[in-house]
């Protein structure tokens, strides 16, 4: 859980500081939620990446995560600026898998 709570920080805080310095929209509460669904998402991924969790439930937890992101941000902002923090979640997620799918133990644990 503290590697998970780890890889949340990092994500949030890199993806922050790309969206920052390199995009600098006009709102920083905007940029800070995309970077908190971003550093969310690589939380998520490494806490749900072990044999514990079944792949159906790494799925239906991941969707639950989004849902979640998608009403906090329609809340917060509208839905149509909450949508993008799904996709960003989505990529993330994907993309940790993908690169733990050419490991040969299939994890980024070990």
């Amino acid at each position: 859980m503290k590697k998970a709570l780890l890889y949340f920080a990092i994500g949030t805080v890199i993806s922050f500081l790309i969206n920052y310095f390199f995009y600098s929209s006009e709102d920083i509460k905007l940029d800070i939620f995309y970077a908190l669904s971003f550093g969310f998402a690589w939380g998520i991924a490494y806490y749900l990446d072990t044999p514990a969790f079944t792949l159906p439930q790494k799925l239906g937890l991941s969707f639950a995560a989004m849902a979640v992101l998608v009403l906090i941000g329609t809340l917060i902002f509208s839905l149509e600026l909450a949508i993008p923090s799904i996709l960003k979640f989505s990529t993330v997620f994907v993309a940790y898998y993908l690169i733990a799918s050419f490991r040969g133990n299939k994890s980024l644990r070990n």
